[in-house]
């Protein structure tokens, strides 16, 4: 489980220290699927790269298991953000040389995995998300909803306990925005992956069993 408490982050926003999170605390158990949602600005990004071990907080505690993430050194760290999450992002940072396979098969390659077992583990998870017969198209022959399913295929691949999604269907069409909604509704159900979620779409926010709104610094639900 996630348990996050008193967490504050803030930037340099020029002439003066814009703080994004002011004490904010949040608990999210294993298998739970939760949507959060707030004002442009108000730091939904910074939370969920903060949760997933990629920006250091400037105070607080982000507990996974009971563990502090940021206590550990930056190889438990890097172990974390491979293996215990996957991200999922508005912008599919797929590497346009590669393949869908070869994309989704970068985690394991990075984790240590051979060859022959990241391939078997990337056609699997490209199944798991409706794309295997796009398994050798680049991402220039693809749509945006399908180079979103294959960013979410590489997510879930090392099989992480959560997926951290920040606007996955913000840079999407409604039908194909659907599409990865049900993806990720379908890993929930089937698998009990955790997912926390920053959505606009107050269509989908409806869809959510949980739902926090993050405004003033602190997250509250709703």
């Amino acid at each position: 489980m996630f348990e996050i408490s008193n967490l504050h982050k803030s930037y340099n926003g020029g002439e003066k220290e814009v703080d994004v999170l002011k004490g904010l605390s949040f608990i999210c158990n294993e298998g739970e699927f939760v949507g959060i949602f707030g004002p442009s600005g108000s730091g939904k990004s910074t939370f969920l790269h903060i949760a997933g071990g990629l920006d250091l907080p400037d105070s607080g505690r982000v507990l996974f298991d009971g563990t502090d993430i940021y206590k550990k050194g930056e190889g438990f760290l890097a172990k974390f953000r491979n293996e215990t999450v996957g991200f999922v992002f508005q912008f599919y940072h797929l590497l346009p040389e590669f393949n869908a396979l070869e994309n989704v098969m970068l985690p394991c390659l990075i984790g240590g995995v051979n060859k022959k077992e990241a391939s078997s583990r990337a056609f699997s998870a490209l199944r798991s998300v409706d794309m295997i017969d796009r398994a050798s198209h680049r991402p220039s022959e693809m749509s945006g909803g399908e180079q979103q399913r294959v960013a979410l295929a590489r997510a879930v691949v090392m099989g992480p306990r959560f997926i951290l999604a920040d606007e996955p269907t913000g840079n999407l069409d409604e039908e194909n925005g659907w599409k990865v909604w049900n993806v990720l509704e379908k890993l929930n159900r089937e698998k009990r992956t955790g997912i926390i979620m920053v959505t606009h779409n107050p269509e989908l926010l409806e869809k959510f069993p949980r739902k926090y709104e993050l405004k003033g610094g602190a997250l509250n639900e709703v």
